[in-house]
Formats: C-alpha cells, structure tokens, sequence
C-alpha cells in the first residue's frame, strides 16, 4: 500500500483507510450497517494485511457505537494503526453537548478515549464549523489536548475553504496547532471540491481525506442503465442532499463500466482509482458491508489509471464552474497557469 505525506505534516497514511460508518448499527447510521466486534476485526485484518494504517471514526456514528467496536477490534494492536475521530455534532440534551467550544471539546475527547479503549487519538478532527465558538477557543482547546499527549494531531472536517484558510491564521498569529488535513466528499459524481477546498489545500498544505467516494453506493456498479433500481438506498435512509441527474451518473457509470471492463476489475475500484488519483488527495476513505466489498475496494491499491483513463473520466464527470471559477479560467489563465481556459 502506498504511503502518502498527510498534507504539510510528517504523518504518512495509506492511499487507502477504512472508515467506520458502517459499524455498530445504531441511531440514524444503522442505515449504513450493523457490523459488530467480530466482522470489524476481521475486517481490521483485512486492512492490516493490505498495508492501511489509518482508520477513520467519529462519536456521533452510531451513537458512540462504532467508537466502541473499533476500539475493541483494534484491542492489542493500537500502535500499529493511526485512529482518527471526530467531534462536533450533539452527542447529548444538554445546550452544550455540542459543537467546537473547549467545553465540549474537552468532554468529547474524553468520552471518545474511553470507547476507543486508548489513552491518545492521532488524528482529531473538528467535524463541522461552529460559528457561535470563536475559532481561538476551538484552537486553544485542541492545544490543550495536544500538550496533554491525549491527541497528536488537528484536522477539520466539512469547512469551507475560507473558513480553514481562517483558522490557519489564527493558529499561525497564536501560535496554536494547524489543521494538517480536511476531511471533504470528492468522487466523481461530486466535484465541487475541486474549486476552492482541494486548490486552498495544496497551497497551504492542508491534507484530503477524501469521504464517500462511491457516493453511499451509486459509483459501485449497481446502479446502471436500464436496470432495476436497488430496492435499499443509503442515500435516502440517511436523508443526504445530493442533487441528483440520474442521466448525469450514468453516463458515468457508462465510461467507468468501459474502463473496468478492459481492465477486469470492478466498477467501484475504477471510481476509488480516480480519487485516488487526484492531486490533494492523500487518502481515501472506504466504507464496506462485507468481507467480499472490502477486499475488491482495497484491491484498488494494486494499480493505477492511465492519465488517458483519468481524462475520460474527467470529461464524462465534468460539470460548470462557478463565479469566480469560470471568470478567472476564461480571463486570468495567462497569470494563472493552473487555471486551464474553458469555454462557456
């Protein structure tokens, strides 16, 4: 498995992680899955033997559940492997069981330690923005967590460009632990990171942990044209607002079936290989079922798409620019050679 520099950092993660959405079965993420101690071991096994280092978790997936069942799933094992997990969302009735304020911050991290079953988190991530906390706050108290050895390192998930560029400032002014890493949706059925999140990310070195690149299910192959729908959907179970041109995907699904099809390997790893491929991209995170949907998922680390692949697959994805995006590719390329001209 290759390994990867995450962002401006000297951490190294797989090309390839493992996200624990689909384990523990509880609250809103039971749509997900419901993989327990035994099935998550064995797909931590699985993992390992591929070369994945790092694992991806959050408190509120499952409730806390998916927290637990990893921790136990890694027991005897935690310092081979980087954990990264999340906090933000409501995790409780109370006004201030949620959010980015160092009051919750610090009892998240808490709470998080004990499920997990370890004494320190590598990477610890600010699941959404929180614009009633002032951002020093949130930094402070993820400053506190680092000197207290209880995390090693900060990354956010979900801001918007500015909102990162922002919080770079403020930890470069005070002198407080900087996002190495954001965790943001990118596949090829949803591109608008490529217009300010992955650009801002390569010029102030912020890493990508690139989530839902199989977008719950629709890049994996099962949904084609003129076939029957899947009767059990993710997307609308978890009640996710994706703007969906069914015409749009499959002709995605179309060009990806070509391309699998030369090659012999799965629809699905044809979709994971572009993201993988993508500049920013340090690592990508996958969230598998079964036993059988995990190994062809990791297979996908074993080759490479031709930059002819990748072009195809860039133009059969494609989708307008936005203002200012278009303005300074049409008028501005000259002094921006990573702006390529289009035509509108």
């Amino acid at each position: 498995m290759e390994q990867r520099r995450l962002g401006r950092s000297g951490l190294s993660v797989s090309a390839l992680s493992f996200g624990t959405m689909t384990l523990g079965g509880k609250g809103r993420h039971a749509a997900m899955g419901g993989i327990g101690v035994k099935d998550a071991t064995r797909q931590v096994d699985l993992c390992l033997a591929r070369g994945v280092n790092l694992f991806d978790t959050a408190d509120i997936y499952s409730e806390g559940l998916a927290e637990e069942v990893l921790g136990e799933a890694l027991h005897g094992r935690r310092h081979q492997v980087l954990v990264a997990t999340k906090a933000f969302a409501r995790m409780g009735p109370g006004a201030n069981d949620l959010g980015l304020s160092r009051y919750h911050l610090l009892r998240a991290c808490e709470a998080s330690l004990r499920r997990l079953r370890t004494d320190y988190i590598d990477l610890y991530q600010a699941h959404g923005i929180d614009s009633l906390t002032p951002m020093e706050e949130t930094l402070e108290a993820f400053d506190l967590l680092v000197r207290q050895g209880k995390v090693r390192y900060i990354g956010c998930s979900n801001f918007s460009a500015w909102q990162t560029v922002k919080a770079l400032g403020i930890s470069e002014r005070c002198r407080l632990p900087r996002y190495i890493s954001q965790q943001i949706q990118y596949s090829l059925l949803v591109r608008d990171a490529e217009f300010e999140l992955i650009p801002m990310g390569l010029d102030a070195g912020v890493g990508v942990l690139a989530w839902s690149p199989l977008v719950f299910g629709l890049l994996s192959g099962k949904f084609r044209r003129g076939a029957a729908r899947p009767e059990e959907s993710r997307l609308n179970l978890l009640d996710v607002p994706i703007r969906l041109d069914w015409e749009h995907l499959y002709r995605i699904v179309d060009r990806m079936a070509e391309i699998a099809s030369a090659r012999a390997v799965s629809v699905a790893q044809v979709a994971l290989n572009w993201v993988k491929g993508k500049p920013g991209v340090d690592t990508v995170i996958l969230g598998a079922r079964t036993e059988e949907q995990l190994l062809d998922n990791l297979a996908a680390a074993d080759w490479n798409l031709t930059a002819e692949e990748m072009a195809r697959l860039d133009e059969v994805s494609a989708v307008p620019a936005p203002y200012p995006i278009w303005h300074q590719r049409m008028w501005a390329a000259a002094r921006n050679p990573a702006l390529p001209a289009i035509r509108i």
